[in-house]
């Protein structure tokens, strides 16, 4: 008799932690989170299965009810006001847990290889430039920071490891410094809260950033065999999207910033496809429109060998006009030759920001973009080169221009002189009577000299198509 009570009382137990199971949230979301301001921001879980989740926010009191499926996982739509903050909110099945200190404001995921991984206090013997100041002065209320843990995967993963922080000295020197000097300077301009998602991991190529729904356009990508029992490692196409993307898919967010390319510098042609190709795709997996999305062009190194890094920082540039709502950050200026971690982080933050406030902002007045060529014209033996985003006008700032070359139909390119006008640049050489074709700073590694008066960089460029090698 008392085996048979012990065991209705074991059941009993057993059936009330079913019926009662504790909320759990994946690491997303949590206290000191922000949300996407005025959008329907999803919230999602696991509960007991079947159970009723009710969801109240302190914005404006409203209870949103739902329920949880056969496995207890559950998705629920909120409402989000106006930037402000901070708010409450209560998530129960019966079991009540709470979400403190909760922001409303501007959301950007912040991905990519080492340079967006680096962390304002840098790597060894490799510095962020200003950054102790910037860490001393760094308290902001205003911004939140998180930094999902490096992990892989063959399959899409429901959780990853992050947690989100407050913006003060302690957090900010282990956060990334080019998403940190990008929020910042968006909480500054914008005067709302900012939060930043930082998923990145250090020499990574693009794929395995792209899901397996990714790659129906790219049949030259071979997708992981997902039975073998082989190692793996973090290059292979999918395991990162899987890891440390996949989890966070569908959180509200107002765009993203990527820095990366640098291991995928051999492959330009390839990679001038792939880039736009990860947007499309992560906008695909999301599912809230073609959000904003910005990316670092990546800084003049000297590589050695392999294919001139210039023809990938020209596959970038071309990617930054294949389809809407993205754009490009120069950085043909603050490159170093033997440290493919430029120290000024924040030129790159900062240009990602340029881009963010007048194109997703809509905000007018300052310039965006360094020059861009708009076209070439042939007068005797002189090229001349006209410019867009040069309102103002050309400058070296006091420099002169050396990273110009020019050749003739014999495709033989000669340094060349160049000489800023007022309607552009033109471009001679006693040594090219015809010139038929002109590129700047077309090296692996190069000082750009060459801005526009708001001191925005020009790309690397050239006029001609003739082949990569």
């Amino acid at each position: 008799m008392l085996q048979k009570i012990s065991f209705l009382f074991l059941a009993l137990i057993l059936f009330s932690g079913a019926l009662y199971a504790k909320v759990t949230l994946p690491a997303i979301f949590g206290n000191g989170m922000v949300l996407q301001q005025q959008t329907d921001a999803a919230i999602w879980g696991k509960s007991a299965k079947t159970s009723t989740i009710e969801i109240t926010t302190s914005w404006n009191n409203k209870t949103y009810s739902t329920k949880a499926n056969s496995d207890g996982e559950w998705k629920q739509k909120v409402t989000t006001p106006e930037a402000g903050g901070p708010y409450k909110i209560t998530i129960s099945d019966g079991e009540l847990m709470t979400l403190d200190n909760v922001l409303i404001g501007e959301v950007w995921v912040c991905s990519g290889q080492s340079n967006m991984q680096m962390i304002m206090n840098g790597y060894f013997n490799q510095p962020v430039l200003g950054s102790n100041k910037a860490i001393a002065t760094s308290t902001n209320n205003s911004i939140r920071l998180i930094t999902i843990e490096r992990d892989k995967n063959l399959e899409a993963q429901k959780d990853f490891k992050g947690e989100w922080l407050e913006c003060r000295p302690d957090n900010v020197g282990n956060f990334s410094a080019t998403a940190y000097f990008f929020g910042k300077m968006l909480q500054e301009t914008l005067d709302v809260p900012v939060g930043l998602i930082c998923s990145a991991w250090g020499g990574t190529r693009i794929e395995p950033w792209i899901s397996e729904n990714g790659f129906k356009e790219f049949d030259w990508v071979n997708l992981p065999d997902k039975t073998s029992k082989e190692a793996y490692n973090q290059q292979k196409p999918t395991v990162l999207y899987n890891a440390m993307i996949s989890p966070m898919v569908g959180y509200a967010i107002k765009g993203g910033i990527w820095y990366q390319g640098e291991s995928n510098r051999n492959e330009p042609q390839e990679y001038e496809k792939l880039m736009p190709g990860l947007i499309e795709n992560w906008r695909a997996e999301w599912g809230i429109g073609d959000f904003s999305f910005y990316y670092c062009q990546i800084a003049p190194f000297e590589y050695g060998n392999g294919v001139n890094s210039a023809f990938l920082r020209e596959a970038q540039l071309n990617a930054s006009t294949a389809i809407e709502n993205i754009g490009m950050a120069c950085l043909m200026d603050v490159g170093e030759e033997r440290c493919i971690h430029p120290a000024n982080k924040a030129a790159a933050g900062e240009r990602l920001a340029y881009l963010a406030l007048s194109k997703t902002y809509g905000m007018n007045g300052f310039e965006f973009s360094g020059p861009k060529l708009d076209k070439m014209t042939i007068e005797g033996s002189v090229a001349k080169l006209a410019f867009r985003h040069a309102r103002h006008g050309l400058t070296t700032f006091g420099k002169e221009l050396t990273n110009f070359k020019i050749a003739g139909e014999d495709k033989r390119f000669y340094p060349a002189n160049a000489q800023i006008t007022r309607k552009g640049i033109s471009v001679t050489s006693p040594l090219v009577d015809k010139p038929v074709a002109v590129r700047y700073a077309f090296d692996n590694y190069v000082v750009g000299e060459l801005f526009n008066n708001e001191g925005l960089p020009a790309s690397s460029f050239r006029t001609d198509d003739w082949e990569v090698k």
